[in-house]
C-alpha cells in the first residue's frame, strides 16, 4: 500500500471521529457548563500471537460504534512521518538494538532516494507515542497491541489481554495461513518474543503480566462473540465506577 492509498484509506474514519469529537464539544458547551468534557475510556488490546485480536477487537468496535486502530493506526504514524506504511512494518512492535539500528539505517540510506526519510524504530516510537495519547485523549476507540496499555492512563483504559495455550495458538495459526504446524510454530514464537521486547525496551513493562491488564481471556475457551461480550460488559462495569467516584 502506498502512502497516497494509506492516507485515504484512513481519511474517511478520521473525519467521522473529528465529526464525533466535534459534536460532543458543541453539546456540552450549549449546556452552558464550564467543566471540562467527562473522561471517555478507550479500550486496548495486547495479545499473544495467534488469538485472533483483530477479530475479537473489531467485534468490540462493531458492538460499541467505536473505531479500531490495529494496522490503521500503523498507517496514521505514517501519515505523521510522511512515510509509506509498509516502511513502518519492519520496525512495528520489533526490537533492535542500537548497532542493528545504525547498521540497517546506514544501509537503507545508501540505497534510497532523497524524498525518502529514514525509517528508525526510535523515530516510531516517537510518532507511536504521540498517536496513542491523541487517540487516548478523545477516547471511544479500540487500539491493537502497539505498547498501547503501557501508554494510556489507567483510569480511563481497559486494558484486555488475550492468551491463549500454545499448541492450539499454532494450531489457528496453520489453519489461518495454509502453513505447516512447524512454520507456524516458528513464527509464533518469533512474533511473541520481538513483541515482548519492543515493550520490555521501551515502556520497561512485561507484556505478559496479567497484573498489568484489567482482564485476561483465554481466547480457546470462548468466542470471538463471547469474547466481545465480556470486554463490553467490562467497559460498563468500569464507566458506572467512575461515574459513582
Amino acid at each position: 500500500m502506498n502512502h497516497a492509498s494509506a492516507s485515504e484509506h484512513l481519511a474517511e474514519p478520521m473525519k467521522h471521529l473529528y465529526r464525533h469529537w466535534e459534536s460532543r464539544r458543541k453539546a456540552v458547551a450549549a449546556q452552558g457548563e464550564q467543566t471540562l468534557l467527562p473522561h471517555t475510556f478507550t479500550i486496548v488490546v495486547s495479545r499473544e500471537a495467534g488469538t485472533q485480536g483483530t477479530a475479537i477487537s473489531q467485534e468490540v468496535g462493531k458492538r460499541l460504534g467505536w473505531q479500531v486502530y490495529d494496522h490503521e493506526l500503523l498507517e496514521r504514524i505514517a501519515q505523521d512521518m510522511g512515510l509509506r506504511s509498509a516502511l513502518l512494518e519492519s520496525v512495528d512492535e520489533r526490537r533492535q538494538s542500537w548497532l542493528t539500528e545504525a547498521f540497517e539505517a546506514f544501509m537503507s540510506a545508501s540505497g534510497k532516494s532523497e524524498w525518502e526519510p529514514l525509517v528508525t524504530e526510535s523515530a516510531y516510537v516517537h510518532h507511536l507515542v504521540k498517536t496513542v495519547l491523541a487517540l487516548g485523549a478523545h477516547g471511544e476507540c479500540v487500539i491493537v497491541g502497539r505498547g498501547a496499555p503501557f501508554i494510556l492512563p489507567a483510569e480511563t483504559t481497559l486494558r484486555v489481554r488475550l492468551v491463549s495455550p500454545v499448541r492450539e495458538r499454532i494450531a489457528a495459526l496453520s489453519r489461518k495461513l495454509s502453513i505447516a504446524e512447524r512454520k507456524a510454530a516458528l513464527r509464533i514464537r518469533t512474533i511473541d518474543r520481538e513483541r515482548t521486547d519492543f515493550v520490555q525496551d521501551h515502556f520497561f513493562k512485561d507484556p505478559t503480566d496479567p497484573l498489568n491488564y484489567d482482564l485476561v481471556l483465554n481466547v480457546s475457551r470462548l468466542s470471538v462473540r463471547s469474547c466481545a461480550d465480556l470486554i463490553v460488559d467490562t467497559l460498563h462495569l468500569l464507566e458506572a465506577c467512575v461515574e459513582r467516584e
